[in-house]
Order: structure tokens, then sequence, then C-alpha cells
């Protein structure tokens, strides 16, 4: 048990000293609204560009790995859509908020960080791949139906291909065959750049969740967290070991990946339409909060420590 704390105590433990910053006001708004957009646009990019273009991938897809991973989000998406409608008169584009408050995990500012700790270099490709088409899925969806029939595909199209995570994917994907080429300082530039991404996600998030806290009540907010912390990793961890035969580190990296608490993006993507806001802030700050004590139960049945 105190190696699965250890694991996941450098993760919270940093959320939590951006938490504290903020609350004995310490540091301010604007600095983690600094930190978000450096990690955001600079450092995680480089992340991701430089762990894709060195890592080896796989020649054959991966079938079971993404079917895995988006059956638990379509049933998470699903169930907490159909429930804010139904018990909570959520209507609208709130609706699709709860449901991507509920498929959408957190992996910049948690997932990364946890699972590497947990599984080293060995877990760095199958949580990438995942990340090169978690973002894009969830967000293409929501928008969709958000905006229903208004949707255009060229809007669509060009909001994702300027986000700097989808950059740093293409870049990534594009720059492997001359990854050789590069010259080393090149590579220590980007190195540095790629460091940061960790700790001043982490800190940033902990600001983030003084900024936002619980401003809706806490029903439905608590069945978006144990949707996003139980349900979700639960439908993975049985497709991607009694359904599917894939390497335990795979397995693995999924169900964390699906452990992690409400990305911050279901707050973004309120705030962009309008409506939702305090439910996407109080789902993700609950379910961050939660995810402390949740986490370390994913790894001890993972067999993690």
């Amino acid at each position: 048990m105190v190696e699965l704390f250890a694991i996941v105590l450098p993760v919270f433990g940093l959320i939590g000293i951006g938490y504290a910053a903020r609350l004995t006001g310490f540091v301010s708004e604007r600095a983690g609204e600094g930190l978000s957009e450096f990690v955001f646009t600079l450092s995680l990019p480089c992340l991701i560009f430089r762990t894709l273009v060195r890592a080896e991938i796989p020649a054959v897809q991966p079938w079971g790995y993404w079917i895995s991973y988006f059956a638990g989000v379509a049933v998470v998406w699903l169930l907490a859509s159909w429930t804010g409608k139904r018990f909570f008169g959520v209507k609208g584009v709130s609706g699709v908020v709860a449901g991507f408050a509920a498929g959408q995990a957190n992996t910049v500012f948690v997932g990364v960080p946890m699972i590497l700790k947990a599984y080293g270099d060995a877990g760095a490709v199958p949580l990438f791949l995942l990340i090169a088409v978690h973002l894009p899925v969830t967000m293409t969806l929501a928008t969709i139906l958000a905006e229903g029939r208004q949707a255009s595909p060229l809007m669509i199209l060009r909001r994702l291909f300027t986000h700097p995570i989808v950059v740093g994917i293409l870049a990534g994907s594009a720059f492997r065959p001359v990854a050789g080429h590069v010259p080393a300082p090149v590579w220590q530039v980007m190195d540095l750049l790629a460091s940061a991404a960790v700790p001043c996600a982490l800190i940033s998030m902990g600001i983030a969740l003084r900024r936002y806290g619980m401003q809706t009540g806490w029903k439905l907010p608590t069945l978006i967290s144990f949707l996003k912390l139980v349900v979700h990793p639960l439908v993975v961890l049985l497709l991607a070991t009694l359904v599917f035969d894939m390497p335990p580190v795979w397995a693995g990296v999924a169900v964390l990946f699906a452990s992690c608490p409400s990305g911050i993006n279901a707050y973004l993507f309120a705030e962009r339409y309008g409506e939702g806001v305090a439910l996407a802030s109080s789902a993700v700050t609950l379910s961050t909060f939660l995810a402390l004590g949740t986490t370390v139960a994913w790894l001890y049945v993972l067999g993690v420590g």
C-alpha cells in the first residue's frame, strides 16, 4: 500500500500545493492562467512530439485497445446525459456538458504524470497513442451534439487542427523519418520544454481547482464523478482483460487513463457555449479530489507498485 501512495502522492501533492498557494494568496490567478497556457501551447506539445518521434509504434493498429477505452466513454457519456436530463432537468448544451465531463479524462494534468510514474517508459507508447485520438474524438462528438445540424465540418476540422495537442501529435508523427538527423542542441531545447510539462500542469491544475470550486449542488457532480472514476475504468478493465487480448501494460494504461478525473476541457467547452459552466466546474473539482482515493484503488487492482 505504501508503494501505491508513492505513485499518486507526488501527483496530487503538486495539485495540493497549487491549490494551497492560491488559497493563501501566495500566487495570483494570472500565475495559474500563465502556467496553463504554457503547458497547453508549448510544454505538453513538446512532450508528445518527443515521445512520438522516438516511440516504436506497433505496425498493426491495436483495435481491442481502442474499443475497450471508447466503449467505456460511450457508456458513461450516455448515462450522464440521460440521467442529467431525466432526473436533474439538464437540457440542451448542459446535457452535452454532463456527458463530456463523464467521458473526457484529465489526461494533461493527471493522466500523463500518473501513468508515466506507474509504468515508466513501457507505458509511454500506449499512453500517447490514446492521447492522440482521445481529444479529437471527444471534442468532435461534443461539438456535433452541441451544435446539431449547424455544426460545420470545416469549423470542426479547423478547431481540431489548430489545437496545440493535435499539432504536437501531427508534428511528432511527421518528423519520425528525420528524427536521427536533428542536431543534439535542438533535442536539448525540446527536452527542457518537455520536462516542464508535468510539474507546471499539476500546479496550474491546483490553482484552477481553487478558482472553479463547487458552484452547483453535489448530486449530479457526484454521479458524474462516480461514472468517471469507477464505471468508466471498470468497463475498460472488463473489456481489456476478458474480451480482448493485449499486453498487461497496455490494459493497465487504458484503465488508469479511464480512471482519471473529469478533464478541464469540459469546463472550457461549457465556457465556449455559455451553458453548463457551474456543472462542469463542480464535476472537475469533485472528481479530482475523489480521484486520490480511487486511483490508489485502481493501482491496487492492476497490481502496480
